[in-house]
C-alpha cells in the first residue's frame, strides 16, 4: 500500500458523490472560481492603472507599467514554491487556504488607495496570499481521489473549467463597473470599482471555503500534533515578514528581479542535475529532458503574458473599438482567452485521441504551442503594417480578438501536460524541486514580458511603429524556438527514455 500523500488521511473517507465526483470537488470548483475571479478581475486594470492614477495618463508611463506588471506577475509564481512548503511541511492544506484568502483580500482593498507605495504594498501582499493559495487548493483537489481512481483526470478537468470559467466572468463585470461606477466611462474607468470589486470577489471565496471545509472531513488538516495556533500564528508573521521583502523586489529594476530569479533557478537546476546522476543515467537523461523543456516554457510565457501589458496598451491606443456609439472596453479582451479555452479544450482533447499513435510527443506538442504564440505575433505584424486605417491610425477589431484565440490554442497545446511532465521527469526524491523549477521557469517568463513590453512601448509611449518592430521581433523569436524544439524533439524523446 502507498503511503498517504502529506496532511492526508491514510484512507479516503466515505465522500458523498455529486455528478459522479466526490462532493468537495464543488465546494473547492466555487473557491477558486471566486479566488480566480478576483485576481483576473484586477490582472486587466494593473498596467492601465498605473499610467492613470501614477502618470496623469501619460503614456511615457506604459514602460514602468509593463514592468511593474511583469514583476508582480514573475513574483507571484515564485510565491507558490514557498507556500506549497508551508501547506506541505508546517500549517496544513486548509489552513494555508484560509491565511492566504484573507491576506489576497486585505491586499486587494490596498490598491484602492490612490498612493504608489500603498499601491505597490498591495500588491506585496496580494502575492504574499497568492502564494499561500494558489498551489495548495490545487493539490487538495488531487487529494480527494484514491490513486489509481480514473476519475481524477475529469476532476481536474472540472476543476480548470472553474479556473477559466472565473477568469471569463471577471474582466467582464470589472470592466463593466469601471466604466458605470463612480464616475466612470469608457474613455476614463474608474478603476478603484474593479479592485472593490475584485476584494470583494476574495472574500466570497474566503467565506464560502470557511463554511465548506467541514466536507472535506479530514482533507487538508494539519498533521497529528499540529493542530494548536501557534503554527498558523508563526508563518502569520512570517507573512508580515515577507510582505516588506516582496515589496523591495517590486521596487528594484526587473532586469535585476531577472538576475535574482535566473539564479534561484540556475540553483534549482543544479539540485536537480545532481540528484539525477547519483540515480543513475535514466534518471539524469530525465532530468535534463526535463530541463531543455523549461527553457522553451520561459519563451513560451515572456511572450504569452503581452496579455497583461502590451496588448492591453494597444488595445487602448491602436484597435478600433467603437462599435455605433458604444466602445468595447479593453478589459473585455481578457475575457476571450477564458473563452476559447472553455471552448477549445474538448477540441483539442478530442484531436490528441483522434491521433492515436501519431499523438505529438511532449516536445513536439511544446513546440507546437510556441509556435502557435508565434503565429499570433505574425498576425499582428500583418495587421500594423497592411491593416492601419490612415484616418484613425488604427488596426481592426477582430485581429486582436483573434491573437487571443490562437494564443489559447498554444497555451492548450503547452500548459496543460507541463505539471504532469514534472512528476514523470523529476528524480524521485525532487519532484518538489521540479515542480518548483516549473514555477520559476514560468516567473521568469513573465517578468522578460514585462521588460519586453517596456521595450516596446519605449520612453515615450507605444506607437504603430513601435508595436510592430517589437511584435515582428517576438515571431521571429518565436517560430524559431519552436521550429529548433521540433528539429531536437527526437533526441529530447531518447532522453525521457519512454515517458509519454
Amino acid at each position: 500500500m502507498s503511503a498517504a500523500a502529506p496532511n492526508t488521511p491514510a484512507q479516503l473517507p466515505e465522500f458523498k458523490q455529486v455528478m459522479g465526483h466526490p462532493r468537495p470537488l464543488w465546494m473547492l470548483f466555487m473557491t477558486e472560481f471566486w479566488e480566480r475571479f478576483a485576481f483576473y478581475g484586477m490582472r486587466w486594470a494593473l498596467a492601465l492603472y498605473i499610467v492613470a492614477e501614477f502618470f496623469g495618463g501619460d503614456s511615457s508611463g506604459e514602460a514602468h507599467a509593463s514592468r511593474l506588471y511583469g514583476a508582480y506577475l514573475a513574483l507571484v509564481y515564485a510565491a507558490a514554491l514557498f507556500g506549497g512548503y508551508v501547506a506541505d511541511r508546517v500549517i496544513g492544506y486548509q489552513r494555508s487556504i484560509l491565511i492566504g484568502a484573507v491576506v489576497m483580500a486585505v491586499g486587494l482593498f490596498m490598491v484602492v488607495v490612490p498612493n504608489e507605495t500603498v499601491f505597490r504594498i498591495g500588491l506585496a501582499t496580494i502575492i504574499a496570499g497568492n502564494g499561500l493559495f494558489k498551489p495548495n487548493i490545487s493539490t487538495m483537489v488531487g487529494q480527494l481521489y484514491a490513486p489509481g481512481d480514473e476519475r481524477r483526470d475529469s476532476g481536474f478537468t472540472l476543476f480548470y473549467m472553474g479556473i477559466n470559467a472565473g477568469a471569463f466572468i471577471a474582466p467582464i463585470l470589472t470592466g463593466y463597473l469601471a466604466e458605470h461606477m463612480f464616475g466612470g466611462s469608457s474613455a476614463m474607468p474608474a478603476y478603484k470599482a474593479v479592485f472593490i470589486a475584485s476584494g470583494l470577489g476574495m472574500l466570497i471565496s474566503l467565506i464560502w471555503f470557511w463554511f465548506g471545509r467541514a466536507r472535506l472531513q479530514g482533507i487538508g488538516k494539519p498533521i497529528a500534533g499540529s493542530e494548536g495556533l501557534a503554527k498558523p500564528l508563526m508563518v502569520a508573521v512570517g507573512v508580515v515578514v515577507a510582505i516588506p521583502l516582496i515589496f523591495f523586489l517590486l521596487t528594484i529594476e526587473a532586469s535585476l528581479l531577472a538576475w535574482i530569479l535566473g539564479v534561484l533557478f540556475l540553483a534549482l537546476c543544479v539540485l536537480i542535475l545532481r540528484e539525477g546522476f547519483q540515480d543513475g543515467a535514466v534518471a539524469r537523461d530525465k532530468a535534463l529532458a526535463m530541463l531543455i523543456i523549461f527553457a522553451f516554457n520561459v519563451l513560451f510565457w515572456m511572450f504569452f503574458e503581452q496579455a497583461g501589458s502590451s496588448f492591453n496598451f494597444l488595445a487602448q491606443n491602436i484597435v478600433q473599438r467603437d462599435f455605433g456609439g458604444w466602445t468595447f472596453p479593453v478589459g473585455w479582451f481578457q475575457s476571450v482567452n477564458s473563452l476559447a479555452i472553455i471552448s477549445l479544450a474538448p477540441v483539442i482533447a478530442w484531436i490528441w485521441v483522434r491521433l492515436g499513435r501519431a499523438n505529438p510527443s511532449i516536445p513536439r506538442k511544446f513546440g507546437l504551442g510556441i509556435i502557435f504564440n508565434g503565429l499570433a505575433f505574425l498576425l499582428l505584424m500583418v495587421a500594423l503594417s497592411s491593416m492601419v486605417d490612415p484616418q484613425t491610425m488604427k488596426i481592426p477589431f477582430w485581429t486582436l480578438f483573434m491573437v487571443y484565440v490562437i494564443q489559447s490554442v498554444g497555451e492548450l497545446c503547452l500548459s496543460p501536460i507541463g505539471l504532469s511532465m514534472v512528476t514523470k521527469l523529476a528524480p524521485v526524491r525532487l519532484v518538489g524541486f521540479g515542480m518548483g523549477g516549473w514555477f520559476l521557469s514560468t516567473a521568469i517568463g513573465n517578468n522578460l514580458s514585462g521588460i519586453f513590453a517596456g521595450v516596446i512601448s519605449g520612453e515615450g509611449g507605444m506607437t504603430v511603429a513601435s508595436a510592430h518592430s517589437g511584435y515582428t521581433f517576438g515571431f521571429w523569436v518565436l517560430i524559431g524556438a519552436g521550429v529548433l524544439l521540433f528539429l531536437i524533439a527526437p533526441l529530447i524523446q531518447k532522453l525521457m527514455h519512454g515517458v509519454k
